[in-house]
């Protein structure tokens, strides 16, 4: 009964997790489904995958739909003894996306209870990390993957602090599962930026054991880890093993090319070129929408009502209400940060933001310095381009930074960070007297408001610059003046030290506002000066200047109104506080109002960006695509060819969803047909669209229709070639491409890999003598499994339209393997000699046999140490 009681309250706050979380995503009740973008595009993408699997029974490991042909590694396939699979579909229960906010709900208020919060104080903190605006968005457009693995983070966290508390068996077991999740999410950009908190942790408390002499435990602590991440990296090596064999093919591995599409030389060696990498920075000074949601405008496509300056002033410009309101909905935008686009603020709560000030001054626990770092060196870091100095070291020094994109999305770290410190601010807040509470309350709340004050202040022309110079003559004064007081002056002089206490903290705010800010509130957004140029064009000059005056007019309106929002929210957090030290409030009230006014401010800021209106019925989710005019026209051709759609510019996965296509959607796409278009179809390299065996071309005439074309010219499946031409590298071979004949040559970099029996093979330039009647057919088609057959009098060298891929595939010539080039940069070649012929591809990767094997030793290895850790811990208790 008494452990009834103590699981009590634990089983409420789940329970409470789940109700909340199916409130807010209502519609998955309704047999609803979100329309998230990134999914529609992997939906199009997995289309002959998922086919395959239904029809077959079988995971096929690679598909022809995309991109010329890839595995499936990163497209969710599906490995044999994925136990730790299993049980994350067990926690993630509900619905998607319900099923990813309880788990954020979940793993944060497991975080919680580590760092001994009490039940009631972890519940809102969990509800306050799962309603973080950004955690909602990346819900909202299909970043399903990093949101699976943010989900996971706090767990990994407890664990880890659990071992370096000395608990180590239990602690042990939960960094082994969580750590075996959090891999298991297979989003590794987010499990990288983990390790930052984890190495702020670590060298925190190996601190401590050194300082304190206590080596052993220091041992243990170090002997838990290894056996923890031995088991939870084996229990998900199919997927670590297949990924790193893969992110070589892709574009996160490095090219062989040296040179750029335009000849010159590459003067970048990341992986990732540094442009690329730092393409959606956040600027500095917007990053102050961690405070207040709209300061830089929302986001891309936030809309504006007849409430708007912009509204007002088509009105006046002679506009009917409809004519203003449609020009102002799809013209005035109000986002004018220095990202090119962003779905929403990254905005972390007032009153989080707030209590994370309260933590600083109150909590005397040294571990909030962590978590501080953590939170510094993440928003450094995703200032990206804009605080270049730390983003470059990371890139050019730091082992697989170069390998991720979107600096800005390293900010979840800050965004786990900070919550964790408002819940051991406010826990610290209701643990210590009276006295002590008021002393860090003002502090907190002058420092948060003053904050909001000047910031306010820096939109104005002239006055920030003034109060800058007047805060560095306070600073001067108040730091001279507090050594005085402290050293030299020896009579007492009441609230003397205080005063200038507070004219120190007034200077050091506004002084590091102004400096962030000064120069950068201008509310002059990055296609303001195309859009004015646009508008003048088609109305008289005045129009534009005056519309993108009005925009400019609705920012700054935005920037003071949630200013004035974060405001008010502080204000009635702190007069909670300030009720409850002048006991006229009970502690689990307060508490309780804390905690709704904390989740409240974040709820409705979420739904003006995710909400009921993003949910369709579950059959436009699950068939997101009608097939175009187009589409069905191509679709009579039975045979086996492939599409370039034109206007998806190898952007886009709409194509997959009906054709064997060229183009896709996604983040590791294979890197030899992005340098493939890149090189050669940019720049109407009709042989290279040829020999990829293009039939059909989609296009878009004037009025915006699609039509397809029929590319007579293209190579087919596989054919006989003339001549074989050896080059000596990747840029000669890239080069040769150029100028070439697809059909009679085929070139051969004699430096590149040879798949199959032999390692090695020496070649010369070749002639091959084909005749008429030379003939090689593909007879039975699967993605994982071709069938020709050949006829030629003499020995030839055929070219075959399918992507080489290194590892996995085997070539058989008449039941014989035979070894396969790579020619053409991308495709495969077979020697195949005189006769008739029956030729084989299969794909059977070892990558997937060898860790599947070690998947099913790990985890059989973990619920052995789990269940014999269990019987020993209560043996021991006995």
């Amino acid at each position: 009964m008494k452990q009834l009681q103590k699981l009590y309250p634990h089983i409420l706050a789940i329970c409470g997790f789940v109700l909340i979380a199916l409130i807010y995503f209502y519609p998955v009740l309704q047999g609803k489904k979100i329309s998230q973008s990134d999914i529609v595009q992997y939906t199009a993408m997995a289309k002959e995958q998922n086919d395959f699997r239904a029809s077959e029974n079988a995971e096929p490991y690679w598909t022809n739909s995309a991109f010329g042909g890839m595995p499936t590694y990163q497209l969710g396939a599906k490995y044999p003894n994925d136990f730790i699979g299993h049980i994350d579909d067990a926690l993630r229960f509900l619905p998607r996306p319900a099923d990813y906010l309880f788990l954020y709900f979940l793993g944060f208020y497991g975080l919680m209870l580590v760092l001994k919060i009490d039940p009631l104080k972890a519940f809102f903190g969990a509800l306050a990390f799962g309603f973080s605006t950004y955690l909602i968005i990346i819900l909202g457009v299909g970043h399903n993957a990093k949101a699976h693995a943010i989900a996971y983070m706090p767990l990994v966290v407890a664990g880890v602090i659990m071992v370096f508390q000395k608990r180590f068996f239990y602690g042990g077991m939960l960094t082994m599962f969580a750590v075996a999740l959090e891999i298991n999410a297979n989003h590794f950009q987010m499990t990288y930026y983990l390790l930052i908190v984890l190495i702020a942790l670590g060298i925190y408390y190996s601190y401590k054991f050194i300082k304190n002499k206590e080596f052993k435990p220091l041992l243990n602590v170090v002997g838990t880890f290894a056996v923890a991440l031995i088991f939870a990296i084996g229990s998900n090596a199919t997927g670590l093993l297949a990924t790193k064999e893969y992110a070589d093919f892709s574009t996160r591995g490095k090219s062989d090319l040296k040179l750029q599409p335009d000849g010159t030389k590459k003067v970048s060696t990341s992986t990732l070129d540094k442009e690329y990498i730092n393409e959606y920075s956040y600027g500095i000074a917007e990053s102050f929408n961690l405070i207040a949601p709209r300061l830089f405008g929302g986001g891309s496509a936030e809309e504006l009502d007849e409430n708007s300056a912009v509204y007002d002033y088509m009105l006046k410009y002679g506009a009917s209400e409809g004519e203003a309101k449609q020009f102002t909905s799809y013209y005035a935008r109000t986002y004018w940060g220095e990202q090119p686009s962003v779905a929403a603020p990254a905005y972390i709560g007032a009153i989080v933001f707030f209590l994370f000030v309260l933590a600083m001054f109150h909590d005397k626990r040294k571990l909030k310095y962590v978590f501080l770092v953590g939170a510094i060196v993440s928003l450094m870091l995703s200032w990206g381009k804009n605080f270049s100095i730390i983003t470059d070291l990371f890139i050019d020094y730091m082992p697989m930074y170069d390998k991720f994109r979107a600096v800005s999305s390293i900010q979840v770290i800050l965004e786990l960070c900070i919550p964790i410190l408002a819940v051991m601010g406010l826990h610290s807040f209701f643990t210590t007297n009276k006295e002590k509470q008021w002393n860090s309350l003002w502090k907190a709340a002058g420092t948060s408001l003053l904050l909001i004050i000047f910031l306010n202040i820096s939109k104005l022309e002239h006055l920030p610059g003034l109060l800058y110079t007047f805060s560095l003559f306070l600073l001067v004064i108040s730091s001279f003046g507090l050594i005085f007081y402290k050293f030299f002056y020896k009579k007492t002089i009441k609230n003397l030290s205080m005063i200038l206490q507070i004219i120190l903290v007034f200077s050091l705010i506004s002084i590091f506002v102004f400096s962030v800010t000064i120069g950068n509130i201008d509310f002059v957004g990055a296609m303001d000066g195309d859009l004015r140029q646009m508008l003048s064009q088609s109305q008289d000059k005045s129009f534009g200047i005056g519309f993108i005056d009005a925009v400019r007019a609705d920012r700054r309106t935005m920037y003071s109104a949630d200013l004035l929002r974060t405001g008010f929210f502080i204000v009635l957090a702190v007069l909670v506080l300030w009720m409850y030290t002048k006991n006229k409030m009970a502690q689990s009230t307060a508490i309780i109002l804390v905690g709704i006014l904390m989740v409240s401010d974040l709820f409705f800021v979420d739904k003006k960006y995710v909400s009921s209106r993003d949910f369709v019925s579950a059959r436009e989710v699950d068939v997101p695509f009608e097939a175009t005019t187009s589409d069905m026209q191509i679709l009579q051709d039975t045979t086996h060819y492939r599409v370039l759609e034109v206007e998806g510019n190898l952007s886009s996965a709409r194509a997959s969803y009906f054709h064997k296509s060229i183009g896709g959607y996604s983040a590791v796409k294979p890197r030899a047909m992005q340098e493939l278009f890149d090189y050669q179809i940019a720049k109407n390299n009709k042989e290279v669209i040829d020999m990829l065996n293009v039939k059909y071309i989609i296009q878009t005439n004037d009025k915006g229709e699609e039509f397809p074309t029929l590319n007579p010219d293209a190579n087919g499946n596989a054919w006989f070639v003339n001549e074989l031409k050896m080059v000596e590298n990747a840029d000669a071979e890239m080069k040769a491409l150029e100028k070439f004949d697809s059909k009679k040559e085929v070139i051969f970099d004699k430096s590149s890999d040879i798949f199959g029996p032999y390692k090695k093979m020496p070649f010369k330039n070749q002639s091959f003598v084909k005749d008429s009647t030379a003939s090689i057919k593909l007879t039975s088609y699967k993605p994982n499994h071709l069938k020709y057959v050949s006829n030629n009098t003499n020995n030839g060298f055929a070219v075959f339209s399918e992507m080489y891929y290194k590892n996995g595939w085997i070539a058989t010539i008449d039941g014989k393997e035979a070894p396969i080039l790579k020619v053409n940069y991308a495709l495969r070649g077979l020697n195949i000699p005189a006769g008739n012929h029956k030729i084989e591809f299969k794909f059977e990767p070892q990558v997937v046999k060898t860790g599947s094997t070690i998947a099913l030793i790990s985890f059989i290895g973990m619920m052995l140490l789990l269940v014999g850790g269990i019987y020993l811990d209560r043996k021991n208790k006995v």
